[in-house]
């Protein structure tokens, strides 16, 4: 699924799924107003700033972002040695559209 597109409905479908877990929800949060170790915010947030303030393991931590990830709400960036995360905000808008005409 990391290489294939979807949209619409599917895309719906799939983001709901990843948004049923209470720690990727959290996870999404922090992201909104990261609080972590760089000094330029829009590279995102750190996988280990968000394993500190999540007290999670990096295994799950890991998981997580790979939902996230796949289901298109976070996008990641590999830069030196640590994993960087962004929330997709075009695609958390138009999750809320499709809420807004749908229901």
């Amino acid at each position: 699924m990391a290489t294939k597109t979807i949209s619409g409905i599917d895309a719906a479908s799939v983001r709901f799924k990843a948004l049923a877990d209470p720690n990727r929800l959290r996870i999404l949060a922090m992201l909104k107003n990261p609080a972590c170790c760089a000094l330029d915010l829009d590279k995102g947030m750190c996988a280990c700033d968000i394993e500190s303030q999540l007290k999670l393991s990096q295994p799950t931590i890991s998981h997580h972002m790979r939902i996230l990830r796949e289901s298109g709400l976070v996008e990641a960036e590999k830069i030196g040695p640590w994993m960087w995360y962004r929330r997709n905000e075009k695609a958390l808008r138009e999750l809320a559209d499709l809420i807004n005409q749908r229901v």
